[in-house]
């Protein structure tokens, strides 16, 4: 499946099962990328990760996180603050009751930008919108 099948099947606010086959196709193409570079298909990564921001549900933080970790290639593809689907201070909170060192890395980075002003007039609202123009055009 390449970015603009899973468009078209998923849409950008997908639901239910869907998300289920979304998180499948993100992990299988993070695999892939963590392997040998190139060799997952990051602009069908990226997709997936503002699907799930989109989603809301901060279960699948670690899951984009975990992408953005992939490769460099990747890590310019995704946007940190696709992250923040559910907001920075409950993705923040999150992170903080999580143990696994992952979600302190993740966490760290955030409060690292956070502290530079990168997340200052954050909207989720407004950051779905921008990739509502992205994936129109």
């Amino acid at each position: 499946m390449d970015e603009q099948e899973s468009l078209r099947r998923y849409g950008l606010r997908p639901v239910g099962a869907d998300l289920d086959e979304i998180r499948a196709l993100l992990r299988e193409h993070t695999a892939r990328e963590r392997r040998a570079q190139g060799d997952g298909d990051t602009v069908l990564m990226k997709l997936c990760c503002v699907q799930l921001f989109n989603s809301g549900d901060l279960d699948d933080v670690l899951l984009v996180w975990s992408a953005k970790q992939a490769s460099f290639d990747a890590a310019c593809s995704i946007d940190i603050e696709l992250l923040l689907g559910h907001g920075l201070d409950a993705t923040k909170a999150h992170l903080s009751a999580n143990r696994a060192p992952s979600a302190a890395a993740a966490l760290d980075r955030l409060r690292e930008l956070e502290a530079d002003g990168e997340f200052e007039d954050f909207s989720v609202e407004e950051y779905s919108a921008v990739y509502d123009r992205y994936y129109v055009d």
